[in-house]
């Protein structure tokens, strides 16, 4: 059992959420009991009441209750399993001493929740290097887009890309199989959007009033077709709200394949052997380098899109070498 604690935070933890700060360095505090801890005022940032997710400055002094360091709990650090380890290891696309850029595969979370335990964050240590230091996350891909994901090895390196993501520096490149063909064929989707309850998750839907509204934009340029059943869409956002591409693609009439959640039927295409699978890739991104020049990083496409493209009778060859932003 420990004292309290006041500890400032260094240069190299900028702008990295108060609950992952102390996650990191308190690896048996729950996040059940850093909201509690918060919530009656025992955890304080400069002396004032703060949430979970507020942002931590250079400088700053974070008040630490006494506790137990050695208690159990779901939060606490895990070994990376071999399997995992070779895994997240086999997906690097690129990697110096600033930076990784991994391939996420679909259907893989990239941080946990109370239903997901195997997650791109609880394998980070595998990638480790000499120092120890483990990556961090710097931007998020949706559990179903597969795709590039870029880490940062050192505390300088994730605050120049997080900036990068912020001021819009960085420019991406999304490939979707969509159902039917847009018109016109290439374009600038400029659709407002807002959060909306349904059930208990909050999704993103097209606006049609001025409340909650979030300015969101996506240009696109249809890249083949399967006749007027289907196309290939090259997607680049220039705004990052929640789905906005799948939000987008919908609301032209042309919903991304196995897309069930906001195409619903229209997302499948009947009478074809296609994987019930979100067919949507993150294939390029290019971002300042933190210390020179520029990141450029293109994945290849999942095996699921691989075989929908033949299926379709996309151009395979150009989805091999063609990687140009729209």
């Amino acid at each position: 059992m420990s004292g309290v604690r006041q500890v400032e935070v260094p240069g190299d933890d900028a702008d990295i959420r108060l609950d992952r700060w102390l996650k990191r360095r308190f690896p048996a505090l729950s996040q059940g009991r850093i909201e509690r801890l918060l919530r009656t005022g025992q955890i304080r940032v400069d002396g004032h009441r703060v949430k979970a997710g507020s942002r931590l400055a250079p400088g700053q002094i974070v008040r630490i209750p006494p506790f137990d360091e050695q208690t159990p709990s779901t939060a606490a650090a895990r070994p990376v399993a071999p399997d995992d380890a070779a895994a997240i290891q086999g997906w690097v696309l690129y990697s110096d001493d600033d930076v990784i850029a991994l391939n996420k595969p679909a259907g893989l979370a990239v941080q946990g929740g109370a239903k997901t335990t195997r997650h791109v964050d609880g394998m980070l240590d595998a990638l480790a290097g000499d120092r120890g230091e483990r990556p961090k996350l710097v931007h998020r891909l949706d559990r179903d887009t597969s795709g590039v994901l870029l880490l940062a090895r050192t505390g300088l390196a994730a605050r120049t890309l997080t900036a990068a993501f912020r001021g819009k520096t960085a420019r991406k490149l999304y490939w979707a199989a969509v159902v039917g063909v847009p018109r016109p064929e290439a374009g600038r989707i400029d659709a407002p959007l807002v959060k909306s309850a349904q059930g208990k998750a909050a999704i993103a839907a097209a606006a049609d009033d001025d409340s909650g509204r979030k300015h969101a934009v996506t240009l696109y340029r249809t890249m083949d077709t399967a006749g007027k059943r289907a196309a290939w869409l090259a997607l680049t956002p220039l705004t990052g709200r929640t789905h906005q591409i799948r939000v987008h693609c919908a609301a032209i009439g042309t919903p991304i394949l196995g897309d069930g959640k906001y195409g619903g039927a229209a997302a499948f295409l009947a009478g074809l052997d296609i994987p019930r699978q979100i067919h949507l890739h993150a294939r390029r991104l290019v971002v300042p380098h933190p210390r020179r020049g520029t990141i450029d990083v293109t994945a290849p496409i999942p095996p699921h899109m691989a075989a929908t493209w033949s299926l379709l009778g996309f151009d395979r060859d150009a989805a091999e070498h063609s990687a140009e932003l729209v």
